[in-house]
């Protein structure tokens, strides 16, 4: 007759409540951790750290305004990680390979592509932490902020082409060049210096970021959201590899980013760049 311990009593229900609130502050206490709550009030820690592989230029700037989409929500959830700098030609071989773009996560085993499926893993695997979204319709706005974004970040680019290069690792110069000379039909250099002439323009289209900025202190109102990171993103890119300045001094964008620079403990303004 096979034997073993006796079967585990159902805890009381008072036993379960405390677990819960256990539960909830070990979340933000080990956020190198993962923390799940079992049926009968058992706490189980899986201690798998986040991996973020991210875009590195020369002097350790990090441009990518996709990865800092999610190096911004990681920090919104309170969740630690660690950063793994990669050049754009070592992208092939992250994590087994397969990807071509980063940024890339990799959470308890599981890895995860593309900044805004990121958010999205983010926001399912830990519920308890502080949200991205706020529900469906931050979410909806979160994905109209995006496609916004992509028109935005269009235009920056011949603004600071050139000032880009010259951050990009020697290994990996001649392929942004080569590439990114194709998208534009032009040299870096002749795209870049006209770029006082399109600085009129391209701060009018930003107006309706301006207005909604005028009368809040978010994108997403008054806290920062996910909609702010994907804003957030193209600014923090200019500022990583140029001097050159997008924004009066007096324009309100340019306050909201001086916020979004100091949030999660300076997290923006600590990373190297033009102030």
């Amino acid at each position: 007759m096979e034997s073993g311990p006796p079967p585990r009593a159902p805890r009381p229900p008072e036993a379960v409540a405390g677990a819960a609130r256990l539960f909830r502050h070990l979340s933000f206490l080990l956020p190198r951790c993962s923390v799940r709550l079992r049926s009968d009030g058992a706490l189980r820690l899986l201690g798998a750290a986040v991996r973020l592989y991210d875009l590195t230029f020369g002097e350790d700037r990090r441009p990518s305004p996709y990865c800092w989409r999610t190096r911004m929500a990681l920090a919104h959830k309170r969740l630690a990680c660690e950063v793994q700098p990669v050049g754009f030609s070592e992208i092939k071989s992250i994590a087994g390979g397969g990807y071509r773009t980063v940024p890339v996560l990799q959470d308890a085993g599981r890895v995860v592509s593309d900044s805004q499926a990121i958010a999205d893993y983010l926001e399912e695997t830990y519920p308890a932490r502080p949200t991205l979204f706020g529900g469906a319709p931050g979410r909806a706005l979160a994905l109209f902020v995006h496609h916004w974004v992509l028109g935005i970040q269009a235009q920056i680019f011949p603004l600071i082409c050139h000032d880009l290069l010259k951050h990009v690792l020697p290994a990996d110069q001649a392929y942004i060049r080569e590439s990114r000379e194709k998208q534009l039909g032009r040299r870096l250099e002749d795209a870049q210096a006209e770029r006082d002439g399109k600085l009129p323009a391209f701060r009018a289209n930003l107006e309706p970021l301006r207005a909604t900025l005028r009368g809040q202190s978010y994108v997403a109102g008054e806290r920062p959201m996910y909609a702010d990171y994907i804003v957030f993103g193209p600014f923090q890119w200019s500022r990583s590899v140029s001097p050159y300045r997008l924004l009066a001094e007096d324009d309100p964008i340019r306050d909201w980013f001086g916020r979004m620079l100091d949030l999660h403990d300076g997290l923006g303004r600590r990373s190297p760049g033009y102030d």
